[in-house]
């Protein structure tokens, strides 16, 4: 019972992560792409996650951080470039 569910859950955040895959390639505008962009960082981290404790181990737990952070620059960075228009700044 506990492995179905896993399954299931497994499934449904792959069913999301593939709809929020459209949303960014799709979106109808920038904002929307960043936040569905985001979203699939989120839902990679919670698939990860479930498929580590179906797997019961703790080998994911870096990758989980490695995502994680790599989401959060990867937002701040494209909401920087929506906003101004540049990524870094540059003193002339």
């Amino acid at each position: 019972m506990f492995n179905l569910l896993m399954i299931l859950s497994l499934s449904i955040l792959t069913a999301s992560i593939l709809l929020n895959i459209f949303r960014v390639v799709r979106g109808p505008s920038n904002a929307d792409r960043v936040q569905a962009l985001d979203s699939v960082g989120i839902n990679l981290i919670a698939g990860i996650a479930i498929f580590s404790v179906f797997l019961d181990t703790h080998a994911f737990f870096e990758l989980i951080l490695l995502i994680g952070i790599l989401s959060f620059i990867g937002t701040i960075a494209f909401a920087r470039f929506i906003e101004r228009g540049v990524v870094i700044e540059r003193k002339r």
